[in-house]
């Protein structure tokens, strides 16, 4: 009997061949889609300046060229500061970012919080409304009179109602009840629980949280454009942003010693971009592998509601 409901089970979760043909063909056009724009841009990037301008884009060069690079190189001062700028506000922004967002997630998800009814309703109207942008600005520039500084660049995007959300039903439905209440019977306290007893169980939805911090992170340029005029604490991001807003900025830096027109004629424009876009991408590409088995796990268990 029990041998007949497995079987009975097992094809009930079978999937027809021409069913699992037709997934694999969507899932490999999609993964193509994912791939192309990265292709595409560093064909860009290798492509000389001329056929650009003669030719316009393509997939496959028209005529090699390393300008794109020799000129990032010669500018390497700066970029690698910018890249400096970046890895320190991705690393600072996203421990901040987990350490909030597990602890706030903690206390939402536990039923004997007293005031677990107004503590979830604060997490949950910033989802749907905020101050906007305006009150935002006044809060980080004239309030905290943050402009200029690193923190600027992190603390408006340290927590997220979402990725709390996400923190809360993973409590839930992955730490009993009943383990938190033997802990306390054994006279550990709130942060003890949470340090010594909750994190260690929680690298699955630790890793995907701060993978979608980071990632924030890493690709933000906004916060550079409302907080940052110091050049000296731009990102990457940043920095290509006032590229393509301005090709004229590289020629008002400090480092290259020459003249704005000489920057002009000599600047290959359009691939300079692509290799930037190129050294913003594959950094945070490459961390994906290392972290996906606890990424796919965290947002599984983070999506069954609880």
């Amino acid at each position: 009997m029990k041998k007949d409901q497995n079987q009975t089970v097992s094809s009930l979760n079978q999937i027809k061949k021409s069913t699992n043909v037709v997934f694999n063909i969507i899932f490999l056009i999609l993964g193509l889609m994912c791939i192309f724009p990265l292709l595409f841009a560093f064909s860009i990037s290798i492509t000389s300046e001329s056929a650009l301008q003669a030719g316009g884009y393509h997939l496959i060069p028209q005529e090699l060229s390393g300008a794109a690079y020799k000129f990032l190189w010669n500018e390497r001062a700066m970029i690698l500061r910018a890249f400096a700028m970046s890895v320190l506000v991705t690393c600072i922004g996203t421990v901040i970012t987990v350490c909030l967002t597990t602890s706030m997630g903690y206390v939402a998800s536990r039923r004997s919080f007293k005031l677990k009814k107004l503590y979830t309703w604060i997490i949950f109207i910033p989802m749907v409304f905020n101050g906007g942008m305006f009150a935002t600005y006044v809060v980080v520039n004239n309030i905290l009179n943050l402009r200029d500084t690193i923190w600027a660049l992190i603390l408006p995007l340290a927590c997220s109602s979402f990725s709390v959300t996400i923190c809360r039903t993973f409590f839930r439905t992955t730490v009993p009840d009943a383990l938190i209440e033997a802990a306390k019977i054994d006279g550990a306290g709130q942060f003890r629980i949470w340090s010594g007893i909750v994190l260690p169980i929680s690298k699955p939805v630790m890793a995907t949280i701060g993978m979608f911090a980071a990632f924030g992170y890493w690709n933000d340029w906004f916060q550079a454009s409302l907080y940052i005029s110091d050049s000296k604490l731009y990102t990457l991001q940043a920095l290509l942003n006032s590229i393509q807003n301005n090709i004229d900025y590289l020629a008002s830096n400090p480092y290259g010693g020459l003249s704005m027109q000489q920057y002009k004629m000599s600047m290959p424009t359009e691939s300079v971009r692509m290799a930037i876009a190129m050294v913003i991408i594959i950094p945070i590409a490459l961390t994906y592998p290392f972290f996906q088995k606890y990424f796919v796990k965290g947002i599984v268990i983070g999506a069954v509601k609880g």
